[in-house]
């Protein structure tokens, strides 16, 4: 290891010593009230975590280190943790998460050992060549799959990412389109569960008396969803090339087209190497693409569709599971052994650990940020700014800075919208007016925006897994094309507001 390499984690050392040692002195502060009001101290652990990680590129160690810190500011022992852990993971929501990914491990393993992919990026290929057109099939696929946040990035990566290997598109760039194709295109899709989900919210506030007349409002107000909107569109227009690449993205994909390296030096893709040893199976002389690949991809996206359609929501795990269960079989008719087959699953699930331990940690810090009251204190220290004007934009505002701090876009819809849209009436005098719709949209798009923007975001850390991307890598370059989406958004949410 380098002198310099010491030096920087020394550095680290002493400034994460320093952060948890003010973390404890202000727990004793807190120590023995019984229902303490946390302040700023709310939101020192979400800000530790993604200062640290931009710092130290180890998304582990900078969710790790914020989760002792929630625990010493809320004037807890370190053994702590253990229940924080048990609170945090053990629910459904984060089980239904690791399925999902377990079940997608396994599958891509299989598809490896079937030699599919390669022939997939061998037939797509021989089709499209060039790297204007790989990008906007996987923008068209992202958009395609808008029925689940989730669904879209673990499909669409996986399925492009040969493609753009090939056509020396770096991984950040895929995982931004997997990104920017996902939540923001499910938000702006009424009947999606992101719409039904904001619908639910609508009810009851102003003159909005049931669920018909919230999805009716909901849907007028998509068209004032801006960064969503915005977001969806820049994929586009930089794939076509009308947009040109700025900022770090730049660099990552002058250094893929001219180094041919997909990857930084420095990078560690969210994907375990277990799934890059894999090697096609012997006794598959000839892949066949339909069996081994598009058949099971038919089947996710029938189950997916099809539960989505006729029960009202997506059934991603069952439809996983099923493509599984069928690819695995279809490998014993292929004369592959017992063994090979668990040991090429076993395989799969090792290769998604390091995105499940990450989406573990900042499940841990979303509960430590709950507890803190942090969405509490953001909403306190701005709600005096609200006129008329400025609604939509500061509502904006606040809910991405909630959801940054969160990592949770739906958890910031149930805090925003109960605040946000009652405003809204109350300056329209409980009319249904062009305020009332922007404030929605503002509400939906922010929660969007900061959930783009945050490290600790699930959707975020799923296509950073989706593209095998270094994770931190996909947030930097992220970053300032989401920014782009945000500010363009604010400056019509202005104009609207002073109109």
């Amino acid at each position: 290891m380098s002198v310099k390499s010491n030096n920087k984690n020394n550095i680290i050392l002493i400034v994460a010593t320093l952060i948890l040692g003010l973390a404890y002195i202000s727990g004793l502060s807190f120590k023995g009230i019984e229902d303490p009001s946390f302040g700023f101290w709310s939101i020192v652990p979400a800000l530790t975590a993604v200062t640290l990680a931009f710092i130290t590129r180890e998304a582990l160690f900078s969710l790790l280190i914020a989760s002792i810190v929630g625990v010493f500011i809320q004037g807890k022992a370190l053994w702590s943790l253990s229940g924080l852990f048990t609170r945090s993971l053990g629910n459904g929501d984060f089980i239904w998460v690791v399925l999902i990914e377990v079940f997608i491990g396994v599958l891509v393993a299989f598809f490896l050992k079937t030699g599919s992919t390669d022939e997939f990026s061998r037939v797509v290929g021989d089709k499209i060549n060039s790297r204007k057109g790989v990008q906007i099939l996987a923008w068209f696929l992202g958009m395609f799959i808008f029925f689940s946040d989730y669904f879209s990035p673990l499909f669409v990566g996986p399925v492009m990412k040969n493609l753009t290997d090939k056509a020396r598109i770096s991984r950040e760039k895929l995982a931004y389109i997997c990104d920017s194709t996902s939540a923001p295109m499910a938000v702006i899709i009424p009947f999606s569960a992101w719409g039904v989900f904001i619908t639910g919210l609508l009810v009851g506030h102003g003159p909005i008396k049931d669920t018909v007349q919230a999805a009716g409002i909901y849907f007028k107000s998509v068209g004032f969803n801006l960064y969503a909107i915005f977001a969806v569109a820049m994929v586009g227009l930089i794939a076509l090339g009308i947009i040109p690449e700025f900022g770090p993205m730049k660099k990552a994909e002058l250094r893929a087209l001219n180094e041919g390296k997909v990857l930084s030096d420095t990078a560690q893709p969210l994907m375990g190497v277990e799934l890059a040893e894999i090697k096609t199976a012997k006794e598959i002389k000839k892949p066949r693409l339909f069996l081994n690949f598009i058949l099971p991809v038919l089947i996710i996206i029938c189950i997916a569709v099809g539960t989505y359609i006729f029960m009202g929501s997506a059934k991603t795990v069952e439809a996983f599971m099923s493509a599984v269960f069928f690819l695995g079989i279809m490998l014993i008719f292929q004369k592959l052994s017992i063994k090979d087959i668990f040991e090429t699953a076993i395989q799969g699930i090792k290769g998604v650990m390091p995105a499940i331990l990450i989406l573990a940690m900042a499940y841990v810090i979303n509960t430590v940020s709950k507890d803190l009251g942090a969405a509490q204190y953001i909403i306190s220290i701005t709600e005096g700014w609200l006129t008329p004007s400025l609604l939509p934009v500061l509502t904006f505002f606040v809910c991405a800075f909630i959801s940054f701090s969160t990592g949770t876009s739906w958890g910031t819809y149930a805090i925003m919208v109960p605040i946000a849209v009652p405003l809204a009436f109350a300056f329209t005098g409980n009319e249904v007016t062009t305020l009332v719709y922007a404030t929605i949209g503002a509400v939906a798009g922010g929660g969007v925006f900061g959930d783009h923007c945050s490290p600790l975001s699930d959707t975020t850390i799923l296509s950073s897994f989706g593209a095998a991307s270094d994770h931190i890598d996909h947030v930097k370059t992220q970053l300032p094309y989401a920014s782009v989406a945000a500010v363009a958004a604010l400056v019509v949410y202005f104009v609207i507001g002073i109109i």
